[in-house]
């Protein structure tokens, strides 16, 4: 009888080891996602438009750094689509207004790890100006308005903080993020257009690879 306790023990305690070892939170990992930005703006300087959200892309990649079964860091790399709508009165008449602003977002979050399947982030964010696009539309007149960093009076290199959850199942992610930007967006202070700060819900799916 001892014998068999003995031998029992013994599986009981490398069923144990192993699992611990398979913990995913204790792992390396990458990968990569995809989703959409629901993107407004805030501090607008009490100026006279009201700023609709847009909708805009999100995606890129990932990885995910252990520091214990707990903590870790997760870096990101993201190609980022955020802006807004808005309309107002100009002289009279009623106009309406767009934009898409492209950036590449730099996400720096520590994890919190409560579970193997759930993983809390939080962090600052670097993000670069890579391309505008404004659509201003007067009665049925349109005009279009892009620029790739010629622009001086626009700030290309902004901080921020975002915050938010994955849920991993097996090998997919599931994320949500919430993040706002630190700095207005014009840079010298004499831009013409709406000054203001970005805002933004992302809803993201990836696969770690």
């Amino acid at each position: 009888m001892k014998k068999y306790l003995i031998i029992t023990a013994l599986f009981l305690s490398i069923g144990v080891t192993l699992k611990a070892q398979d913990d995913p939170r204790e792992k390396f990992s990458a990968g990569v996602k995809a989703g959409l930005n629901i993107a407004n703006v805030w501090d607008s300087e009490g100026q006279d438009f009201d700023a609709d959200p847009k909708a805009g892309f999100a995606g890129g990649v990932f990885g995910s750094i252990p520091i214990g079964k707990v903590l870790g860091f997760q870096p990101e790399v993201l190609l980022s689509q955020k802006g807004f709508r808005a309309s107002g009165t100009l002289l009279g008449t009623d106009y309406s207004f767009a934009r898409t602003s492209t950036y590449i977002d730099v996400p720096l979050q520590i994890q919190i790890k409560p579970a193997q399947f759930l993983t809390i982030v939080a962090g600052p964010q670097y993000s670069f100006l890579m391309h505008q696009k404004n659509v201003f539309t007067v009665g049925q007149s349109n005009v279009v308005q892009e620029f790739d960093n010629e622009n001086d009076q626009i700030r290309k290199n902004i901080f921020g903080a975002v915050g938010g959850l994955d849920v991993n199942i097996s090998h997919v992610v599931i994320s949500g993020r919430m993040g706002f930007d630190l700095l207005n967006n014009n840079g010298d202070g004499t831009s013409t257009t709406p000054r203001y700060k970005n805002r933004w819900i992302q809803l993201t799916a990836g696969v770690k690879i």
